[in-house]
Parts: structure tokens; C-alpha cells; sequence
């Protein structure tokens, strides 16, 4: 079949608090977010695996809140007194384990920002006594955060999150595509966010719809790199 260039145009992600399914494996996280809840530290740290909507839901609390948001990474001592004018989402912690720099000013911010009344968010894979921080001190002070988890997710959460990326993306699958991805994928939120994108490159390349056997395709394409990825992995 004739192939067109396709051009891997990142989707625009719908970010508002109407977009976020609510379902038992995040509801605590969502609760633990709303504005009204007050935490006992002033601070929260959320956690889950890529794709789970950490960030989906940091922007929906910054929203409510006037929050500021950052990735730990763009960190600095010089941002953190206008930082700390207001209440702070700082994403990606752990991506700053080995860079002391960066930790000193999160410490830094993390004081500055409870000691004028505002709530602080960090957000990172994995558990907060995982992060690795080098800073024991900012180390303690993420682990005697409120926690919030979001859980891989179900059935319906997935087909949710499925059809989410779908929309996000502006295609519209065959009905029958996304119960067969939830029924023979892996149930993670990288996985879906994988199958999106190649179903959307693979239907744009061969100028056909999404289908069910488009899908059966990509999934078996997805299985067999898995597998070469870990046969060469175990070499």
C-alpha cells in the first residue's frame, strides 16, 4: 500500500479538571487535591507511573489554587524568592537526585514557600523514600509529606485514558478498537500513550481509518520489539 510523509505533530493534551476520569485507583489522589482539603503539613507530594496524570492533575489544582509550576530541573536559588510568593508545583522531582545545585534551591523554596502560608506539590515516579534525593534533609522533608498515589489503571480508567489520547489527537477510532486494545495491551498509561501514537503515525502513513486490524498490528509490533528489547537486554 503507498505510504504519505506523516509528521509526528505533538498532541495538545486537554488539561481541564472536567477532562480527568475519576476512578477508584485515583480517586484518593483527586480528593486529596481538591482545594478545600487542607494538608496537615502543608504540602503534598503525588506520585504514580508515567502517563498516570500527575501532571493532569497538577495543573488542575494550579488552576484552583493560582499555583506556580516548574519542572525540578529549571530550578534555582535566584527563582525561589518570587516562587515563593504563592503556591508551587514542582514536577519531575527525582530527575534531580544527583544534581545538588537544584536540590539546595527545591530545600530552599520548600521552606521559604510553607513559612509564608502557601501549599507546595511535588510530583515523581516510584515512592517518596525511593527519590534517592542526596539532600538528607530535603529527603526528610518529601517523605513527611502527605502522600498521594495514583494506581495503575483498571478497565474502565484505561479505556478512558485511551480514548482521552485519542481525542487529544483528534482521530476517532473504529468502535471495537478500544475494547480490543484494553483487552490485549499492557495495562499501563506508557503503553497506552505508545499505542496512540503509533496507531495515529501508522493511519496517517497508509491513509486508512483505525481499525481493529490496525490495532492487532500495532500490538503485535509493540510485543515483538518488547521482546528483542529484552532478549538484547539479557545478553
Amino acid at each position: 500500500m503507498a505510504q504519505q510523509l506523516s509528521f509526528d505533530l505533538p498532541a495538545k493534551p486537554a488539561l481541564g479538571r472536567e477532562d480527568f476520569f475519576v476512578a477508584p485507583s485515583n480517586a484518593m489522589a483527586v480528593a486529596l487535591l481538591d482545594p478545600q482539603f487542607a494538608w496537615p503539613s502543608g504540602k503534598l507530594v503525588l506520585t504514580g507511573p508515567k502517563g498516570a496524570g500527575k501532571t493532569h492533575l497538577a495543573h488542575v489544582w494550579a488552576s484552583q489554587t493560582g499555583a506556580r509550576i516548574l519542572s525540578a530541573a529549571s530550578l534555582s536559588e535566584q527563582l525561589v524568592p518570587e516562587l515563593a510568593q504563592g503556591p508551587v508545583v514542582v514536577e519531575d522531582v527525582p530527575q534531580i537526585a544527583d544534581d545538588q545545585d537544584r536540590q539546595n534551591a527545591l530545600f530552599h523554596l520548600h521552606n521559604l514557600v510553607l513559612a509564608q502560608g502557601h501549599s507546595l506539590v511535588m510530583t515523581g515516579r516510584g515512592a517518596p523514600n525511593l527519590w534517592g534525593l542526596t539532600l538528607p534533609d530535603l529527603q526528610s522533608r518529601v517523605q513527611a509529606a502527605t502522600h498521594a498515589e495514583l494506581q495503575p489503571p483498571d478497565d474502565q480508567l484505561l479505556a478512558v485514558v485511551l480514548a482521552k489520547l485519542f481525542n487529544d489527537r483528534q482521530i476517532t477510532p473504529k468502535p471495537d478498537v478500544i475494547p480490543y486494545l484494553v483487552a490485549h495491551m499492557d495495562r499501563s498509561f506508557a503503553a497506552a500513550a505508545q499505542i496512540v501514537r503509533r496507531l495515529d503515525q501508522l493511519s496517517l502513513a497508509e491513509k486508512r481509518s483505525l481499525t481493529r486490524p490496525l490495532a492487532v498490528r500495532v500490538l503485535s509490533e509493540v510485543r515483538e520489539e518488547a521482546a528483542e528489547n529484552d532478549a538484547s537486554a539479557s545478553c
